[in-house]
């Protein structure tokens, strides 16, 4: 008998053990709660000053990496554009134009003239942009990319703008028909 006592109030006792934790567990996390909410009541400027010393400078210099790299970068794009002092006309597909592009020979400085049709604009930015324009020169197709923010750039001027449907006329590498042009006066 002494026995079955012992393992009934052995029974008893882990299931009190087991149903007495979890009440605790629940109490205690309640506990807590009140405890830190108590806590930053009575110091909160102390809690929030060490989660700013813990924290924010990781966010703020991510931050100010960010802003400092976002600045940077529109103040190349100014400076680009400053460089280049042109009057960049509103281009497109299909215009003929005259690009004045400034060539060193040796310590001379001349300026060239390259005329062709715009058969791609690319880029988003002002820094960034560029346009494809090609010439057929002694029967032999040239294809030249510009970057609009270059400072070899002295001027741009439209010729002629034909009629074109297409934003990209890499067709015409191939296209032997005339394009319906008007002449820009």
């Amino acid at each position: 008998m002494a026995d079955e006592n012992t393992t009934e109030k052995k029974e008893e006792v882990t299931a009190g053990a087991v149903e007495k934790p979890e009440t605790e567990k629940v109490t205690d996390t309640a506990a807590t709660v009140e405890e830190s909410t108590d806590k930053e009541a009575t110091a909160g400027a102390e809690v929030t000053a060490e989660e700013a010393e813990s924290a924010e400078p990781v966010e703020s210099e991510e931050e100010k990496l960010a802003a400092e790299a976002a600045a940077a970068k529109l103040q190349a794009e100014e400076e680009a554009l400053a460089a280049a002092e042109i009057a960049i006309p509103d281009l497109r597909a299909g215009m003929t134009i005259r690009v004045h592009l400034k060539v060193k020979d040796g310590e001379k400085e001349r300026i060239q003239v390259f005329q062709g049709i715009v058969t791609a604009l690319r880029g988003k930015t002002a820094v960034t942009k560029t346009i494809t324009v090609q010439k057929t020169s002694f029967g032999v197709l040239v294809e030249r990319i510009f970057p609009l923010a270059s400072p070899l750039i002295e001027k741009i001027e439209v010729v002629k703008i034909a009629k074109v449907r297409r934003a990209k006329l890499g067709y015409l590498k191939k296209y032997t028909k005339r394009l319906k042009e008007t002449l820009v006066s």
